[in-house]
């Protein structure tokens, strides 16, 4: 379970996050809200990046308590919305360089790597270098460096940015599956809302640093403030 209490964000003058609270337990949930809400300052904080008033637990860990190589033995992983991928690695490297920083064996490393790949389905193009990869390859080395190892907790920041409608439904088959592999908990921020609608089952949505929705997700969706301050269409004061 992810608990945020209170978490507030200020860069200056103006509040990033507001008092932000939520217990978020589904296995897949999403965070939305319009460009400058606060949603990629909500990762950033539960990463440990920024310092923030309020709490943040993971499973009851404080991750912001912790340096960053041990964040990620611990089984915090993190995409962005650009691909923080190696273009003169291979795809296998780039893995590496998450399975070097986890505790084990060098045989235990590569198996872990090996079903990443698997998992993601690019085990055909794992000596392939990141200069040539095409977007949504990108997209799933990203996605297998975060399954790589044992993870508690991977958060995705615009995984479907630059896909097709084909790629983004097969990236959606993927990411719902990730719970199955162990115990990770996934969170996802998205600018398509048929994405989250059809993988996340909890939503939290964002406007203004503030809450203003949390629950299951085709609940959010159909709550009037959410269709006004992030879909566009006007609450009914009739």
């Amino acid at each position: 379970m992810i608990a945020l209490e209170n978490l507030t964000v200020r860069f200056g003058g103006i509040v990033a996050l507001d008092a932000v609270t939520a217990q978020v337990s589904a296995p897949v949930s999403g965070i939305i809200g319009p460009n400058g809400a606060g949603k990629t300052t909500t990762m950033n904080v539960i990463s440990g990046f920024l310092t923030s008033s309020g709490s943040v637990t993971v499973d009851g860990v404080d991750p912001m308590q912790m340096p960053p190589h041990l964040r990620t033995r611990w089984g915090l992983r993190r995409s962005f919305q650009r691909e923080q991928i190696a273009d003169d690695l291979t795809v296998a490297e780039n893995l590496w360089a998450i399975a070097d920083n986890l505790a084990g064996s060098r045989a235990t490393k590569r198996a872990d790597i090996e079903t990443a790949l698997e998992f993601v389905g690019i085990t055909a193009i794992a000596g392939k270098p990141g200069a040539r990869l095409n977007t949504f390859e990108r997209r799933l080395c990203d996605l297998a460096r975060c399954v790589t190892g044992n993870p508690r907790l991977i958060m995705l920041d615009e995984p479907a940015g630059g896909l097709t409608v084909e790629e983004t439904a097969r990236l959606g088959d993927l990411i719902t599956a990730i719970p199955d592999l162990g115990r990770a908990q996934v969170l996802v921020i998205d600018h398509d809302v048929d994405l989250i609608s059809r993988i996340c089952r909890e939503t939290l949505v964002l406007d203004f640093g503030r809450r203003i929705a949390f629950g299951p997700t085709s609940v959010v969706l159909a709550d009037p403030a959410v269709k006004a301050a992030y879909l566009g269409i006007e609450a009914d004061h009739a």
